[in-house]
């Protein structure tokens, strides 16, 4: 199965990732370009949806909702993020108030919640790993947020280093060690001609795929240990949506490669 998804620049919506793409059963992803005063509305029916903005400014209104002024960073590696969680049986319409890129994922929903736009204040910022294998991360919905299914972040990887490393697998419930949840990483590179490399294998090697990674990539993670690295030179930016019926931030290292974060 290939794992990996393209896109190139697209007005309007775009939808990448489809349900049941790549063995992925509890999302969708895709992305929504528009140029200033253009205006995308849509309605979710039985799914939740998470609204990234990647670039620029917009309001997002709904039915019994009004958040002005959703962004403001001119790109990914320019300022943290801002986002809208928007529930179940929904109406909903972004306009936009300057040149706007925004990633888009659903997520099939039972729960009742309510509308928020998720300032870059009340994120969670975090460092991950050491060495040539650190990386910094915005948790933008957590396991304290109030929806169904979702875990998303940001994380940037400096030059040279390696993310989600010592490599690591989320595919089964067994807590507290792991949790079953299935992701997708959608990349972009400074400058926009960098690249990376990226792993999917798991323990049997029924899966066991590497790719070359660039910008506007989308890979699928429905199994399995996945390991990037990132070109010297550039900075590598990553989005990445977990969804599961557990949403927690543990997983379960690789062992023949787990000792390399007890080294000094």
């Amino acid at each position: 199965m290939n794992y990996l998804k393209k896109y190139t620049n697209t007005p309007g919506f775009a939808k990448i990732v489809k349900k049941n793409d790549m063995g992925l059963k509890l999302m969708e992803f895709g992305l929504i370009k528009l140029r200033k005063d253009e205006e995308y509305g849509a309605f979710n029916g039985d799914n939740e949806t998470a609204l990234i903005v990647l670039g620029g400014c917009c309001e997002i209104k709904g039915d019994d909702f009004l958040f002005e002024n959703v962004g403001g960073r001119k790109d990914v590696f320019s300022g943290k993020p801002h986002a809208v969680y928007i529930p179940r049986q929904s109406r909903y319409k972004i306009k936009a108030l300057s040149d706007l890129e925004i990633a888009w994922t659903e997520s099939p929903s039972s729960l009742a919640s309510k509308p928020r736009h998720i300032r870059p204040e009340q994120m969670k910022d975090v460092s991950l790993g050491k060495n040539n294998f650190s990386r910094t991360a915005q948790m933008i919905i957590d396991d304290s947020f109030n929806s169904n299914h979702f875990f998303i972040g940001e994380a940037q990887v400096p030059s040279g280093n390696w993310a989600s490393y010592p490599p690591h697998r989320h595919d089964f419930d067994n807590l507290p060690e792991e949790v079953d949840m299935e992701e997708i990483y959608f990349f972009r590179f400074n400058p926009a001609q960098g690249f990376g490399i990226q792993k999917i294998y798991n323990d049997s090697n029924t899966i066991d795929e590497t790719y070359t990674i660039r910008n506007n990539d989308t890979l699928g993670i429905p199994e399995g240990y996945h390991p990037v690295v990132c070109a010297p030179g550039y900075t590598m930016y990553y989005l990445w949506i977990m969804t599961g019926e557990n949403r927690k931030f543990v997983s379960h290292k690789d062992p023949d490669h787990a000792w390399v974060a007890e080294r000094g």
